[in-house]
């Protein structure tokens, strides 16, 4: 039976099927091909979506400007300062009046409780973009870029989280992994791992899809074997702090991504990230924090950053076509 999201919200990978999400990634991988052979695909026009970001952002504002109108939608960007939006107007409202004018919404911000409110009385599909719990979008492009390099197949590979393994960009990994069947392993500190709750849910999940959930420190146990090994920043946006930063740096530098720990995993692994990266001190914040704690490289070495594994920048690409795929399956 052909698979149908139309008209469905975006909100977090627990709400879908692994069919559901297997169409999207299949979707995502039809779009890149539609968009390096410079075939129009304006299957949108005369659509409109509005983008309302309360962090910043490049690869997420820039894939669903570009997505929206290779579709041939009209894009609408508000940023916090060009929105009345939890200030002189409540979440409901501003979802009401905007799913008055447009055919869909995206957020990205911090809670998910104001992406819920928004889907729940917008009447229009709503993406989440990144919030504090999960960042969904980006799992479609991640298992993308997965796919490319495995192409016999996502379940059974082993995908490694190294860092920070409570923040949203891992929340959505594990239930990503445990929903298509692959192998979850949170490498970090114990009082950085996901939620307990979550954890159960996703290895429920994982019994069912002949995958698993594993929580570890030990970075040797967790790359072993590993197909892909990934990280984030150790500072989310809208957290950052001295205080912080030094807590952090003592805390997740023994779980750095490095040529080592990449050599201890399997022959054809890859690196992952995100980004933004600190491999380098090349940014503001990056050299700033170089200056105040000695430190030039943080998540991952330069050298595994722009190393034959890594895979960052094929990664950022696949932004685009997946969320070109999301904001197709459900508004068509």
């Amino acid at each position: 039976m052909p698979v149908s999201i139309s008209g469905r919200h975006f909100l977090k990978l627990l709400d879908y099927t692994p069919e559901e999400i297997r169409h999207l990634i299949k979707l995502s991988h039809n779009f890149k091909d539609l968009k390096r052979t410079g075939t129009p695909h304006r299957y949108l026009k005369d659509k409109n979506i509005v983008l309302l970001f309360e962090k910043t952002s490049t690869r997420t504002r820039c894939a669903f400007e570009v997505g929206g109108m290779d579709l041939g939608m009209g894009v609408t960007y508000l940023d916090p300062g060009s929105s009345q939006m939890g200030k002189k107007e409540s979440i409901e409202d501003t979802a009401r009046v905007l799913g008055r004018m447009y055919d869909g919404i995206e957020y990205r911000g911090f809670d998910q409780e104001i992406v819920e409110t928004l889907a729940a009385n917008a009447g229009v599909p709503v993406w989440n973009g990144l919030t504090t719990d999960f960042h969904p979008t980006q799992m479609i492009a991640d298992m993308m870029t997965v796919e490319e390099n495995f192409p016999q197949g996502l379940k059974g590979l082993k995908l490694v989280f190294m860092g920070d393994a409570q923040n949203n960009v891992a929340n959505s990994l594990m239930v990503v992994c445990a929903k298509l069947g692959l192998h979850f392993v949170a490498c970090g500190p114990k009082d950085q791992m996901p939620k307990d709750e979550l954890v159960s849910q996703c290895r429920e999940i994982a019994a069912q899809s002949g995958g698993s959930v594993t929580l570890t420190e030990d970075t040797k146990e967790a790359a072993a074997g590993a197909h892909v090994i990934y990280t984030d920043i150790w500072v989310s946006m809208g957290e950052e702090s001295d205080e912080l930063w030094k807590k952090r740096i003592e805390m997740l530098t023994p779980y750095r991504v490095t040529k080592e720990l990449m050599d201890s995993a399997d022959q054809d692994a890859i690196f992952m990230h995100c980004l933004p990266s600190f491999h380098d001190v090349k940014t503001t914040v990056g050299k700033e924090i170089s200056d105040k704690f000695g430190i030039d490289e943080m998540e991952v070495t330069d050298e595994v950053f722009e190393g034959p594994r890594s895979r960052v920048f094929d990664e950022a690409e696949n932004r685009m076509h997946s969320i070109k795929a999301i904001m197709y399956a459900t508004l068509s």
